[in-house]
């Protein structure tokens, strides 16, 4: 019995790391942005440009490179903090195991910059395709519409990362690759908002 109340009590504060990890990435994001040089696009340019563009001619722009990779390493652990509490409350596989490789798959971002390769594309595919699936999959812990709305999120970040060929003339590098990140943070914030809202304290006795 105390141990299920310990679990509740604290999986609490798994939902509020949660929903203040999508918050800080994004604020994280546009902070970066307005540090870096003029000519930066977000239409042209990849969000990880604002820690390091891609070889051969990498370019680390400060302090923008320092707010991104800072970022994507505090979010990412955020997220790994939460997802022990939030699978212990609800015993799913295939909602925690897809949140615990994407927050793996953040803070890898972070730690290897554009210009690490191939390490950065690894974990930067690792964050958007287990991003969009533990959208999908978490639904199996929420109940209500919000669990079609978490579902969506999924979906458009999953089409828009595996047909971006398609995507790019219209939407540009930076274009799509928000498409494919923005949902998937979203989602994360409204997860940890639901499940601030739906679980309640209790005390011991």
């Amino acid at each position: 019995m105390k141990l299920d109340v310990f679990i509740r009590n604290n999986v609490k504060v798994a939902g509020l790391l949660l929903f203040l990890a999508g918050v800080v990435a994004l604020m994280g994001i546009i902070t970066a942005e307005i540090y870096y040089p003029s000519g930066y696009s977000t239409r042209d340019n990849e969000i990880s440009d604002l820690g390091a563009t891609r070889p051969p001619d990498s370019v680390v722009t400060q302090p923008s490179a320092t707010i991104f990779n800072t970022t994507m390493m505090t979010t990412g652990l955020m997220i790994l903090a939460a997802v022990g509490f939030v699978h212990m409350r609800h015993r799913d596989y295939l909602a925690s195991v897809p949140l615990a490789l994407f927050g793996m798959g953040v803070l890898g971002v972070g730690i290897f910059p554009g210009n690490v390769t191939p390490w950065h594309s690894l974990f930067a595919m690792t964050t958007f395709v287990f991003g969009g699936i533990g959208a999908v999959t978490s639904s199996r812990i929420v109940r209500g519409p919000l669990r079609y709305v978490f579902i969506a999120f999924g979906v458009i970040g999953l089409f828009c990362l595996f047909f971006s060929d398609a995507l790019i003339p219209h939407l540009g590098d930076g274009g799509t690759e928000r498409w494919v990140a923005y949902p998937i943070l979203f989602w994360l914030t409204g997860l940890g908002g639901y499940i601030l809202g739906a679980e309640r304290p209790e005390i011991a006795g």
